[in-house]
């Protein structure tokens, strides 16, 4: 797919981290932008820069999502491009004691649903409605209608210890991926997950120094943690690349993620 002025697209999570800076990568590009976020300071702040538009959105909401997806193609059209990086984590063990006073404790279910609500619902539920409305489209040079882009991460792979619910989550994004390629094949719309390792944005940004350079270390090479417009690469790689399609691809400086 040509990126240009005759393309737009819709960025979930794009306020910030990796969403931000793939919008900023595309608006480059001359792409007309559309952020869903629930933030929505940083949000108009990002839109405004780039020149795109900025539509606050509860991705586990229907009637959120179709209302940013309106909002967004009025001001831009309907959109060939979705970048899907909306997304929360957690930590908690499946069941654990308290080593000082022995009590024990399990994971809600409901605080194992609000992740999968969030990360693999959420996804899903804005790749139903922007592929709906890319089928409106008439198809490019090519026969391609429209790209998707997913973000799972390395732990849909190797989840550490506290992560079943996140891990659960990002899993589901990988699992959905080629089913998603495969029923819109016909209708010339493509379909990619990245599955990033450990990058630095807001959800690493807050912790210590120190924590974050041990973090960088465990990375075989290069020893650092990734940076979001690398993410943003290899998402305009996945949309411009018309045979990339059904792929799930770790992001990651080859790490493994231990246990813990």
């Amino acid at each position: 797919m040509e990126l240009n002025s005759s393309v737009s697209a819709v960025i979930t999570g794009g306020a910030s981290g990796l969403g931000e800076a793939t919008a900023r990568a595309l608006a480059k590009c001359g792409v007309k932008i559309a952020l869903f976020d629930l933030q929505k300071d940083k949000g108009e702040r990002v839109a405004s820069e780039i020149g795109g538009v900025f539509c606050e959105v509860n991705v586990t909401n229907d009637d959120s999502v179709a209302e940013g997806f309106r909002r967004a193609r009025t001001a831009n059209g309907q959109e060939r491009i979705l970048v899907n990086c909306a997304g929360t984590g957690n930590a908690a063990k499946t069941a654990s004691r308290d080593r000082k006073t022995g009590e024990i404790r399990y994971f809600h279910a409901k605080d194992f649903d609000r992740i999968i609500q969030i990360n693999l619902v959420g996804t899903f539920r804005c790749i139903a409605m922007s592929a709906a409305g890319m089928l409106t489209l008439d198809p490019l040079a090519g026969g391609e209608r429209g790209a998707i882009v997913n973000t799972a991460s390395v732990a849909a792979q190797d989840g550490q210890i506290g992560q079943a619910g996140y891990t659960a989550s990002k899993a589901g994004i990988n699992g959905l991926t080629l089913v998603v390629a495969r029923d819109l094949a016909q209708e010339g719309i493509r379909c990619n997950t990245i599955m990033p390792g450990l990058f630095d944005t807001p959800l690493l940004q807050g912790a210590p120094e120190p924590v974050k350079q041990a973090l960088a270390a465990q990375v075989p090479f290069p020893p650092r943690l990734g940076s979001p417009p690398e993410y943003a690469s290899l998402a305009l790689e996945m949309i411009r690349n018309g045979y990339f399609n059904g792929e799930c691809v770790r992001l990651d400086g080859s790490i493994r993620m231990a246990p813990r």
